[in-house]
């Protein structure tokens, strides 16, 4: 009888044991199905679009469930691109530098309200609104009313002692009325970043962001391996062909060289010029869509998070650097911002909520437009959502 039930024990484990297997199985299955069926709808659309490359990374509940690419890193010698490579992303840039001053807003050095000219170190005023305070708040949400006319790759532009049309950097309108979005404001909240902290900008973001999160990212060219760069190039719709952009990852080491803190930091692009892998952007995203933490590593405060994601222009759904997108995907509010540079197109959205996001960069596409984004990227977007979250509609 003993015998019997050891035997009949064995068999229930044996059984179960079975089972489990099956299970696992069963499930890797349905998820390599899952994965097959994602990668050829994306393909899908960079066909349509004639992209070159693309890499993409999808998160949930704060962990990246699947990080992919696509397509060529360089057209010339037709090297895939993988997971590895950089990209220079463009304006996503700007999320970084607006988390690093809500560091030191959060340090008690400045504060968002205050002078953004004080800041600077020159007069920075609206001259048809000269007794109108510009702060910095209003820079980091594109509401100061100023503008690229005159260029945004040094601040001798807006400089009044350096440019005898600095008064044409300004819109008609009162500081802090209407939004319009000016790659200048970041070019200055990058020197801004600069003389309160004591450190060079590209330096700063180093230290209090990517080393904490332990990213693979960088604003310096000469600080990173260049064989991981992916090659940008621009689309010309009449010949259906492609051009290198040769200027993406200039080093600039001769300014660098003779660099001014808190003055020449345009150099560095802060409004432009962070270069990162998909999936390390994604890693990026992930502090954000947790509210300024991720892996038990705070970047920002709770508060300082929310500050950033709240929309202060009601029409561009615009915060500090971070957007909202109501209409990316059909009835999802997502967070997160877009680039566009060199032929390059960055997309980073995110779900606080919901807790997924996704990253999406592509080194070249025949790029069209629906109400500012391009067309490449909602559709993308949404073709990565069909795939892993259209259950939570």
């Amino acid at each position: 009888m003993f015998i019997l039930s050891c035997k009949l024990m064995k068999f229930k484990y044996f059984y179960a044991l079975l089972l489990l297997l099956l299970l696992i199985v069963g499930l890797s299955s349905a998820v390599q199905a899952q994965q097959e069926k994602a990668e050829a709808d994306f393909k899908s659309v960079m066909e349509k679009y004639n992209a070159v490359g693309a890499s993409v990374a999808v998160v949930k509940n704060g962990r990246i469930i699947y990080n992919h690419s696509f397509g060529l890193k360089d057209l010339e010698h037709q090297t895939p691109l993988n997971n590895q490579d950089i990209f220079r992303i463009a304006s996503i840039s700007k999320s970084f530098s607006a988390t690093a001053i809500m560091q030191l807003v959060e340090a008690g050095k400045i504060s968002l309200d205050d002078d953004f000219g004080e800041l600077v170190g020159f007069k920075v005023r609206n001259p048809k609104f000269p007794d109108q305070k510009i702060t910095l708040k209003m820079a980091l949400s594109h509401t100061s009313g100023l503008n690229d006319s005159q260029g945004y790759l040094n601040l001798d532009v807006i400089n009044p002692d350096k440019n005898p049309d600095w008064a044409k950097c300004y819109n008609d309108y009162a500081p802090g009325s209407k939004f319009d979005y000016c790659n200048l404001n970041f070019n200055m909240i990058g020197a801004v970043i600069e003389k309160i902290s004591g450190e060079r900008f590209d330096n700063y973001i180093k230290q209090h962001i990517i080393k904490p999160l332990d990213l693979y990212a960088g604003y310096c060219v000469d600080s990173l391996d260049s064989t991981r760069f992916v090659k940008l190039y621009e689309y010309h719709p009449d010949s259906k062909s492609y051009t290198l952009s040769s200027n993406a990852y200039a080093p600039r080491r001769t300014e660098i060289a003779n660099y001014v803190m808190g003055y020449t930091t345009p150099v560095f692009s802060p409004t432009g010029g962070m270069k990162i892998s998909a999936h390390d952007l994604a890693r990026y995203m992930i502090m954000h869509m947790n509210y300024g933490t991720s892996d038990g590593v705070k970047i920002i405060n709770r508060k300082s998070a929310k500050i950033m994601q709240t929309a202060l222009s009601a029409d561009e759904g615009y915060g500090l650097a971070i957007m909202t997108a109501d209409d990316l995907i059909p009835g999802v509010k997502l967070k997160g911002h877009t680039g566009s540079a060199y032929g390059l197109h960055s997309t980073m959205f995110f779900s606080p909520k919901h807790k997924f996001g996704f990253v999406i960069i592509t080194n070249g596409i025949n790029a069209t437009y629906t109400d500012g984004l391009p067309d490449f990227s909602r559709a993308a977007i949404n073709s990565l959502y069909q795939s892993f979250f259209n259950h939570l509609k």
